[in-house]
């Protein structure tokens, strides 16, 4: 009897911690083919952005949820074709457990990024401003657009770089296992 309570107690935590564990493989081949997995990335810390009325904001702000960070700008081609699958995203997924943060980085006048969002069709999406890119190079962005995913204590999981369907099944399922681990 002791044998296999110890069984099943062993299996059980092994059920648990490979479900903790997102299937990044599975999300690479299903459609999000330059997902690159962190490892040991330290926090992003606090780094100030703002907001069209200088409010200010840091990424530890949206501490305790799954945070989907996206780096982007109005000239770039790609952000014009990604921006409209994040905001489907936000609609589905965001809430108490995961929110899509979108930053402009770099010279984004406000008045440019709400046209920007009327001319894609984008209306759930956060308009936060990083005019000097200290928090794009405090993360090591290089090139737009960069989405950073982030796990409810605030450190990196993964990166994507480029533009992605964010709002496909396959990226639903990386979120929700993010969510649920």
């Amino acid at each position: 009897m002791l044998r296999s309570v110890l069984l099943y107690t062993a299996l059980l935590l092994g059920a648990n911690a490979a479900y903790a564990e997102p299937d990044w493989q599975a999300a690479k081949e299903g459609g999000l083919p330059k997902l690159v997995v962190a490892d040991d990335a330290p926090p992003v810390g606090d780094t100030v952005f703002t907001d069209p009325d200088g409010g200010e904001h840091r990424l530890g702000d949206w501490k305790g949820k799954i945070v989907l960070v996206n780096f982007w700008a109005t000239w770039c081609a790609p952000c014009r074709e990604e921006m409209p699958a994040l905001d489907n995203l936000q609609k589905e997924l965001g809430g108490d457990d995961f929110e899509v943060v979108t930053i402009a980085t770099g010279r984004n006048a406000p008045a440019r990024i709400d046209d920007f969002f009327d001319e894609v069709g984008v209306t759930d999406l956060p308009v936060l401003l990083d005019p000097r890119q200290q928090l794009a190079r405090k993360m090591g962005v290089v090139g737009l657009p960069v989405t950073v995913l982030l796990d409810r204590d605030g450190n990196e999981v993964a990166r994507y770089l480029g533009d992605a369907e964010w709002d496909s099944d396959t990226a639903k399922t990386l979120i929700g296992q993010l969510i649920e681990g």
